[in-house]
């Protein structure tokens, strides 16, 4: 799994640190929404049945592989 240093330094949070690496790669894998931003970076949303049902995002950057960032996103309907 390639990742930013930003990703990696997120990942200690205790807000951050359950999320599981095989819920990010579903989402990456098979998201329900995607978007383009205007830099390039892909946004990827899936609801993760295993926590609750919340909607977990994912930020890549333009390469499509490397994770800039991961968090389930309060604000987002799927």
């Amino acid at each position: 799994m390639k990742t930013t240093h930003y990703f990696q330094s997120l990942r200690r949070r205790p807000d951050r640190a359950w999320i599981q690496d095989e819920w990010i790669h579903r989402t990456i894998a098979a998201p329900e929404k995607e978007e383009v931003q205007a830099d390039g970076r892909f946004r990827r949303w899936r609801r993760i049945p295993e926590a609750g049902g919340r909607i977990l995002r994912v930020v890549l950057l333009p390469d499509g592989e490397t994770i800039h960032n991961a968090f389930f996103d309060r604000t987002m309907a799927l």
